[in-house]
């Protein structure tokens, strides 16, 4: 039995041109970019092209565009760097309940030093109210964090909006781009962003980097001590194969997007017919506002746990916002803030996404598996 992958929101697997380009980079450019010799400037000029071709692809200039190790360091950098840069004018920040925790436990963190935090709600259909962060928003508010696409449901948050109802307020504005990049165009000036978070593992680039989009004139504080490398705003010597590797998936992303929007769409009706075809009684959590990518799965009468490990068994990976800790599963807190605590759809519920590593004929065969495996855990064959 060959094991299908549904599992592209936790990560993808690398393209083959990617790998190809990674390679020959690892092999031929080994000179530190900060080192003012041949081998040096080498590496600075493969540095630099990619930081200009990554930052091309979201509307921004090479300058703005800070890498780090991946999605989460470079929302640490953003909240920590913004708050702490800017406690000055205020100590009151705004997120939602949905974030990753990438963003919440940097936030959390600044509770403790003494920051005041509001965590605005999620409606029922997955989406953040405009009116919502309008209502918490106040003279001392320094930082607003909401995430462009939610990772559990693939909601898509209306973050131009959000953006342009803070332009005329002292608050930067931060947005954790981690799934919308690739799935949706982005472009950070119509987003009237100050802040975003970018990284290369979910567009069938290497994992281990990422990027922070910093609008000129915005100054963090640093959250870590070293060289002066990116302009002084995050030390240690630069990820050259990696940051090589993520420019070429970018180009290949911008190649194919449309097509590949398109095809993950079919693959996505693809699976939910065929759970439909098989008599499987199922419910979508979130709206209709969401990327092709994603789909968030409420099988009723089931537990995620055992759902989870057999899919595995049969073959098929996928996922879920629940975390199993000691033997016990925690209810995901996107469903929980949907739907409320102790709703079934909390502890039912689990995650599809498509990808690279797919076909059609494995996408049917993936919901055929899938109802098989639901039939026999709720007891209807």
């Amino acid at each position: 039995m060959k094991p299908i992958y549904l599992d592209h929101a936790a990560t993808t697997p690398i393209s083959s041109g990617v790998i190809d380009a990674m390679a020959l980079v690892l092999q031929d450019v080994y000179g530190n970019p900060s080192s003012v010799h041949s081998y040096g400037r080498k590496a600075r000029k493969v540095l630099d092209e990619a930081r200009r071709t990554i930052a091309t692809s979201i509307g921004a200039t090479d300058k703005d565009l800070v890498f780090t190790s991946g999605g989460t360091e470079a929302d640490n950098l953003a909240i920590l760097g913004a708050a702490k840069a800017r406690k000055h004018l205020g100590k009151h920040i705004i997120t939602t309940q949905i974030e990753h925790h990438a963003v919440l436990h940097p936030v959390q963190e600044l509770e403790r030093e003494g920051f005041d935090v509001t965590y605005v709600p999620v409606q029922e259909n997955g989406l953040i109210s405009i009116e919502d962060i309008k209502q918490a928003l106040r003279e001392d508010t320094i930082v607003v964090s909401v995430m462009y696409v939610n990772n559990e449901t693939g909601c898509i948050q209306p973050i131009a909006e959000i953006g342009e109802m803070l332009t005329d307020h002292q608050a930067l504005f931060h947005t954790d781009a981690v799934q919308a990049f690739g799935a949706i165009p982005i472009n950070v000036h119509a987003l009237h962003v100050d802040l975003m978070t970018i990284t290369a593992h979910k567009i069938n680039g290497p994992k281990g980097i990422g990027a922070l989009y910093i609008r000129e004139g915005v100054s963090l504080h640093p959250t870590q001590y070293g060289g002066e490398q990116e302009r002084k705003r995050r030390p240690g010597t630069e990820n050259i194969a990696a940051a090589h590797g993520f420019a070429k998936a970018v180009e290949e992303m911008k190649e194919m997007q449309q097509t590949r929007v398109q095809t993950y769409k079919h693959y996505k009706k693809l699976f939910l017919e065929t759970l439909t075809n098989e008599g499987i009684h199922y419910e979508i959590n979130g709206g209709r506002i969401n990327v092709p990518t994603i789909v968030n799965i409420y099988f009723p009468g089931t537990n995620v746990e055992m759902l989870l490990t057999n899919f595995d068994l049969d073959g098929i990976a996928a996922s879920s916002g629940s975390a199993c800790t000691a033997g016990s599963v925690e209810p995901s807190h996107v469903l929980t803030t949907m739907f409320g605590e102790g709703n079934e759809r909390t502890t039912s519920s689990v995650r599809f996404s498509f990808g690279l590593a797919n076909t059609e004929e494995n996408v049917r065969e993936a919901a055929l598996r899938v109802a098989k495996t639901v039939k026999r855990l709720t007891k209807t064959t």
